[in-house]
């Protein structure tokens, strides 16, 4: 492999921690995100590097903004009617598109698709597809109708 390749491999699975993090984080959010790592790390021995650890903490941090972007873009649906999975996805690919300037938005919405289809439904993908998308074009000034806000 070479190094771009490796490079994105070592991203999308550094991602594919930060998500975990923030799903169980999700079920626990009265504790530390510390100590849910901590705890994470000494049950299931993962390897949180400092991209997935800044991921999941930058997450946390702005959690109540994330949520009302979410809540915006998801009009049909309210937070708690979202998968537990797929609302992690959100909230972190959110957060990546919003807090964090160096990651590329296509791999931001390919990896969240990526991720869903793994852990969700075809239907949430498209449902994540559709949402970040409809974030993204509204972001860049080009308000487009997005099918992610219907019914669900």
């Amino acid at each position: 492999m070479d190094n771009q390749a490796t490079k994105k491999h070592k991203r999308r699975d550094s991602r594919e921690v930060a998500f975990a993090l923030i799903f169980e984080w999700g079920f626990r959010q009265d504790e530390n995100l510390d100590d849910v790592i901590s705890q994470a790390i000494a049950a299931r021995a993962i390897e949180a590097d400092s991209f997935a650890l800044n991921l999941a903490s930058v997450t946390v941090q702005n959690i109540s903004a994330i949520d009302n972007m979410i809540q915006k873009y998801s009009v049909k649906w309210k937070l708690n009617r979202i998968p537990k999975v797929t609302l992690a996805v959100l909230r972190m690919s959110f957060c990546e598109m919003s807090f964090l300037d160096d990651i590329p938005v296509g791999a931001t919405i390919n990896e969240a698709v990526e991720l869903v289809k793994k852990y969700a439904t075809e239907d949430d993908s498209a449902y994540v597809n559709g949402l970040l998308g409809q974030y993204e074009r509204e972001r860049m000034g080009n308000s487009v109708p997005n099918p992610a806000r219907s019914e669900g």
